[in-house]
């Protein structure tokens, strides 16, 4: 736990940003990455002063030609990889008659595929060194389902069976993979959204900072204990309910 190199993507902004911030406070080196740069100089500093080292890089999680090289990053600056918080994701709320099959692909490709290309890039590392913490960022909506946001839905499910598939893979090499399955979160994700914001102002939603210290703590269990899955709510907040679309 001295100082771990952690990388994170989705990172410059939401439960990323913040998740970098709380294991800057570790003195950790982080790996930041995203698919702009907006917001770079700000959780950069941030993380430095929390008493963390942080390089930011560009990288859009559905090509793995794009992910691959952050463990190269990792590797080159700290010589080792001790976290991958495998975060990024985008949001959907249309229905299935008339959505949009293109921005579908593109839910599913940064959910589900961007979490498997930033755990390819980083397990032979972690495999070599016999060691590692993984972390998936899904959903409480990876475990029940409503109506409004069904390929959301159904990429965060794909989250959560991967994560646990992944668990049994590789918990005899001693890399501890956890799920962590926030419901809502005050991020640029849900705020922004005209769709979702009356459901974050219905209820004293969580906080970024909320996810990111379930995250720290969970890592910082034993090396023998792993908390393989954290549901993480609101205490007042009901399932989502975007009613049923008009045919």
């Amino acid at each position: 736990m001295d100082r771990p190199v952690v990388i994170v993507t989705g990172a410059l902004s939401g439960i990323g940003a913040a998740t970098a911030v709380e294991f800057a406070a570790l003195g950790a080196r982080l790996v930041l990455a995203d698919r702009s740069l907006a917001g770079e100089a700000e959780v950069v500093a941030r993380v430095a002063s929390a008493g963390g080292d942080a390089v930011a890089v560009e990288a859009d999680v559905r090509d793995y030609a794009q992910v691959e090289p952050l463990a190269a990053v990792a590797l080159d600056r700290w010589s080792r990889i001790d976290v991958l918080v495998a975060n990024a994701g985008i949001a959907d709320q249309s229905p299935m008659h008339s959505g949009d099959p293109a921005r579908w692909r593109a839910v599913l490709e940064t959910n589900l595929l961007g979490t498997i290309h930033a755990v390819r890039a980083v397990l032979p590392h972690m495999l070599s060194r016999r060691e590692g913490h993984i972390f998936v960022t899904a959903s409480v909506s990876g475990r029940e389902a409503y109506a409004g946001e069904p390929v959301y839905i159904a990429s965060k499910w794909g989250q959560v069976g991967f994560a646990h598939s992944l668990r049994l893979e590789v918990m005899d090499a001693g890399i501890r993979v956890t799920l962590v399955e926030p419901g809502i979160v005050d991020t640029p994700l849900t705020r922004d959204n005209p769709v979702v914001r009356p459901l974050l102002e219905a209820v004293e939603p969580l906080a970024p900072e909320d996810v990111a210290r379930a995250i720290v703590f969970a890592y910082r269990q034993p090396d023998h204990v792993v908390l393989s899955e954290l549901t993480i709510r609101p205490v007042r907040q009901p399932l989502p309910d975007f009613g049923r679309r008009d045919h």
